[in-house]
């Protein structure tokens, strides 16, 4: 929905001015032809958007945002599709804090339609999806250049052979848990270990900053996703705090919230249902082994069924810490995390 370039100009550019006037011809263009947002945002686009986004290592927060969207747009976009995608697709580029190279040196590179013409190469781009300038993405991608094959791996060199994201799945996450699998150490790809429980991104800060957390511990964080939080605020303190403390290859973080684009580690956010809806997350005890197989796609909570039973009798959510006006309004008729937390029909 912004002309190609938009993403990757550093704000600081003069071609910044001149794409921000260029965007105000061509809305007046769109206008005159009649091209409206559904014109552009249909199944072709969110499919690459998917493969751009494995190919870049991107943010968690993209199996929020494109699903919402997409729901919007009435195209049907499971998050496990994200898992498709990610095997066939590449990870072409590796961007910071994950890796050593920054925006600024992406776009110097040639961009993200420079990512798109390596991704066509192997026909993952949808070359007949419109962009709003009036253009193909393949007349666009026919333009780009890969200046720098550091920056922006070849196709048949990258830095993995799948995607940048991956959605888990087990008994502790039914519909599903997002991480970012580019930025995970090799050793916690795969990683059993103790449940730490709290019950807020405050709670679990100052166990971290305490020094109470240690090496093979997963870090619980609940309540803190649409409907508990309410809103879903991003863990990027607790996040930052595990990493600042040196444990980031060795500590696992799960919670109902979210990230940052800047997360790095074995952080896995979006645990649907969550927890002030009665997901499983609810009923994990301090000291419960949790089992994490992120190349096999799975987390489990290895406590007997009979056992959760017993814990999920007589549960109520504690009281949101938001009831009235718009956020409580929020809390009540929001979904979970897998549909990209969108209102209730």
């Amino acid at each position: 929905m912004a002309l190609p370039g938009n993403g990757t100009v550093p704000a600081v550019y003069s071609e910044r001015d001149r794409l921000a006037k260029e965007s105000g011809y061509k809305i007046m263009e769109l206008f005159e032809k009649q091209v409206k947002p559904l014109d552009i945002m249909n199944e072709a686009a969110f499919e690459n958007a998917l493969a751009v986004d494995m190919a870049l290592g991107c943010s968690t927060n993209s199996m929020l945002h494109l699903p919402a969207i997409a729901h919007e747009a009435k195209v049907k976009l499971d998050i496990f599709m994200a898992n498709e995608v990610s095997k066939r697709t590449p990870n072409l580029c590796s961007l910071a804090p994950a890796g050593p190279h920054h925006i600024e040196d992406l776009y110097q590179a040639g961009g993200v339609m420079a990512v798109m013409k390596e991704l066509s190469k192997e026909n993952l781009i949808r070359l007949e999806a419109n962009t709003v300038g009036g253009t193909t993405i393949g007349e666009e991608v026919a333009k780009a250049q890969n200046y720098d094959q550091e920056v922006i791996r070849p196709i048949n060199n990258p830095y993995s052979t799948t995607g940048g994201i991956a959605v888990l799945r087990g008994n502790l996450a039914p519909n599903g848990a997002v991480v970012k699998r580019s930025a995970v150490d090799p050793e916690m790809l795969k990683h059993t270990g103790p449940a730490r429980v709290f019950e807020s991104e405050e709670e679990v800060a100052e166990a971290i900053y305490g020094q109470q957390i240690k090496k093979g511990d997963v870090v619980v964080i609940r309540y803190e996703g649409p409907k508990g939080g309410p809103g879903m605020r991003e863990m990027l303190g607790p996040t930052s705090a595990i990493a600042g403390m040196g444990l980031d290859k060795d500590v696992a973080l799960i919670t109902d919230g979210r990230f940052s684009g800047a997360t790095r580690g074995a952080s896995i956010g979006h645990i649907s249902p969550e927890a002030a809806e009665g997901g499983p997350i609810a009923f994990v005890r301090e000291g419960d082994l949790i089992e994490i197989d992120i190349d096999g796609g799975e987390i489990n909570l290895l406590v007997d069924e009979a056992t959760l039973e017993e814990r999920r009798k007589g549960f109520v959510p504690p009281e949101p810490p938001i009831k009235d006006g718009y956020l409580g309004r929020y809390a009540r008729l929001v979904t979970n995390a897998s549909t990209g937390a969108v209102f209730k029909e």
